[in-house]
């Protein structure tokens, strides 16, 4: 740190508490942080209020949540405002048709319209909660918990879905396997959508009987799998002969041939393609920087030269598509 005063924070490999721990008293940084491992277990840093041992005590201690209040309250002012919006609604109905094409319901809905605006008005927006350590630790060791919690401050500060499916699918990346709900996931739309799923997982956890391994499903996974491997294998042997043609032909820049025509294809590229001729469609794809990947495959979804293919199978880009490597998505 030197003589001036600094706040250092260190980063990288944190994956347990006995990580953070080992890193701090190592670098005698200010703080760490955690992308990786914060994002399989997002309760990595609750060793640090006390011990699974304090938390076992008859008196656990109780720890200060900042914000926990607003937390508590967001049920009921969730509800309250999806009502507000049911009530915005008829008052668009009043503006197109007039006050007398409501029905009885409507009407008696509108009438409340006062009542939620001050309930919303005096809900909390800020102060904290005091919570038994135990509590935290229980909840810690429930990823289907942590996932419902995650996606509650969703709600309440809302985010890109690909970043929402994201971090779900990080959180029970285990649980959304066993139960075969990983496609069911990554297809989601909405945060109400990834919330359905991750309550059908904690509907099997506490009625077992409840699951049925479907098995052609299971099959084919397992051969998404395996195309997805190959596709890794030929891309490494790609960047590989690549960068050896950026080295021979003297270029300070060995990733320069890796750029070209590298960008994945959206659907709406796709549906485009379909609709012109050869010709055309070779010189879409080629200007729009798609030169590495296989038309026939986006176009057909199937290739006739399978694995014999030069070019890359990669699905086309969605609003939640991501990659495996990816660390923090959105």
């Amino acid at each position: 740190k030197g003589s001036k005063k600094r706040l250092l924070v260190t980063n990288g490999n944190t994956i347990t508490y006995e990580d953070v721990v080992k890193n701090l008293e190592m670098t005698r940084c200010d703080g760490i942080m955690s992308a990786e491992g914060i994002l399989d277990n997002p309760a990595l840093y609750l060793e640090r209020l006390g011990s699974r041992e304090d938390a076992a005590n008859e008196n656990s201690k109780l720890v200060e949540v900042k914000g926990g209040k607003v937390f508590e309250e967001w049920p009921k002012r969730d509800k309250w405002m999806k009502k507000m919006k049911r009530i915005e609604s008829i008052e668009e109905k009043i503006k197109k048709e007039g006050i007398n094409a409501l029905d009885r319901k409507e009407k008696k809905k509108l009438s409340k319209k006062p009542k939620l605006q001050v309930k919303l008005k005096n809900c909390s927006k800020h102060g904290s909660t005091r919570v038994p350590l135990s509590t935290l630790y229980k909840i810690a060791d429930d990823k289907v918990q942590l996932a419902l919690e995650y996606l509650q401050l969703v709600k309440q500060y809302p985010t890109a879905m690909r970043t929402v499916i994201f971090h779900t699918r990080r959180i029970l990346k285990s649980e959304l396997t066993s139960y075969q709900l990983m496609e069911e996931c990554l297809g989601c739309t909405s945060v109400e959508e990834v919330e359905n799923v991750v309550l059908k997982i904690q509907g099997y956890q506490e009625n077992p009987s409840s699951f049925h391994f479907d098995i052609e499903k299971s099959r084919k996974e397992k051969e998404a799998l395996e195309r997805k491997k190959i596709e890794e294998g030929k891309r490494k042997a790609y960047e590989a002969r690549m960068m050896r043609k950026a080295k021979r032909e003297g270029k300070t820049d060995l990733e320069y041939y890796l750029r070209q025509g590298a960008s994945v294809p959206t659907l709406e590229t796709v549906q485009e393609l379909k609709t012109l001729s050869k010709d055309s469609q070779l010189k879409l794809w080629k200007d729009r920087d798609h030169s590495q990947h296989c038309m026939a495959f986006h176009l057909s979804g199937d290739c006739p030269r399978g694995r014999g293919c030069a070019f890359l199978h990669v699905a086309s880009h969605t609003p939640n598509s991501f990659v495996e490597s990816d660390e923090v998505a959105g």
